[in-house]
């Protein structure tokens, strides 16, 4: 299966945290356009792209934001004071570089603690490479939010970047609307906003859509590094099919099929069973009376620090997974 990792490194370097998604979906938005027949934002800020079919109406759920870092004061010298948005990890982000949505770049550091093992984000700051509050508000205000800085790349096994989480299934579901000619389902692709701060964009956009059947596209965890926490979750190990985590245990059927269909297709896959975390699919399940919801995962290495890291066949895998799905006659 060809596929276009060039459209990955452009999705993963696009800013779009919590919130303020708007330079995403305006470029996700001109990337499938022409291969959908009704977009729509909805009023949180959702793009929903629909492939119309005569089938099961399914909601196919990847989210566009990012974590980020939120200003919450500026001190006399000009160094930033912040808070997350999303799960961010004080230790991960020393001396990471970040960016704001003006383009004002920034490093992360921390004052002097005794004990680096109970450093909290309240002991950091940002330094814009201001000498004065003054000079610094000229760039920077209270509520921007900045992003990792990184820099996208690969190899022939694997890529690494920030923000795999979830541009990943973004250009999954992006590859996906690409490649479905004649569907025979009724497919709503939605790209949610807010997902990182309580999958805000996928509840509303679930309850507007009322779908059949719901399957969100989101990274998981990985449990193949040396003395990882048991995990039965690796990269290169094929796609994975989620039984469980901390927002849902996935519909028996729709978790069925998609390892039947995985089978059928001989497709790589392993099962997921996550102790934590939790993916629009979430939100979705529990949307009016119901909605039978699972959720195909990208194994990912580091998942929320600045060197996320998934295996392209996975990746390729997951991918051919959800077209398989998406054209199977379902009953449920």
């Amino acid at each position: 299966m060809n596929i276009n990792f060039s459209l990955l490194k452009e999705l993963v370097g696009i800013y779009g945290p919590a919130s303020n998604e708007k330079t995403i979906r305006e470029y996700i938005t001109k990337e499938i356009k022409d291969y959908v027949d009704e977009i729509e934002i909805d009023s949180l800020g959702n793009l929903i792209a629909r492939k119309k079919g005569n089938g099961k109406k399914i909601m196919i759920s990847a989210h566009m934001d990012q974590i980020g870092l939120m200003v919450i004061d500026i001190d006399e010298k000009g160094f930033l004071r912040f808070t997350n948005v999303g799960g961010i990890s004080p230790f991960i982000s020393i001396s990471q570089k970040v960016v704001f949505e003006n383009g004002t770049v920034g490093i992360i550091y921390h004052e002097p603690v005794d004990d680096i093992s109970k450093l909290k984000l309240s002991n950091m700051y940002i330094d814009i490479g201001a000498f004065s509050k003054e000079e610094a508000e000229k760039k920077v205000s209270i509520g921007d939010i900045c992003i990792y800085k990184t820099e996208f790349e690969e190899n022939e096994n694997v890529v690494f970047t920030s923000y795999l989480d979830d541009r990943v299934g973004c250009f999954i579901a992006i590859e996906a609307i690409k490649k479905i000619n004649n569907p025979i389902n009724d497919l709503y692709f939605v790209f949610s906003t807010q997902e990182e701060v309580g999958l805000r964009g996928a509840k509303t956009a679930a309850y507007k859509i009322d779908p059949d059947i719901g399957i969100a596209l989101d990274v998981t965890a990985h449990g193949d590094t040396p003395k990882a926490k048991r995990f039965a979750v690796g990269l290169n190990k094929g796609a994975a099919i989620k039984v469980k985590d901390n927002s849902i245990i996935c519909h028996p059927k729709i978790r069925e099929l998609l390892v039947n269909i995985a089978k059928e297709n001989e497709i790589p896959y392993q099962m997921e069973v996550l102790e934590f975390g939790g993916t629009d699919s979430g939100a979705i399940h529990v949307t009016k009376e119901g909605v039978p919801s699972g959720v195909i995962s990208i194994p990912t290495r580091y998942v929320h620090s600045t060197v996320e890291m998934a295996s392209k066949n996975d990746i390729i895998n997951c991918l051919k997974l959800l077209i398989k799905f998406l054209e199977s006659e379902i009953n449920i």
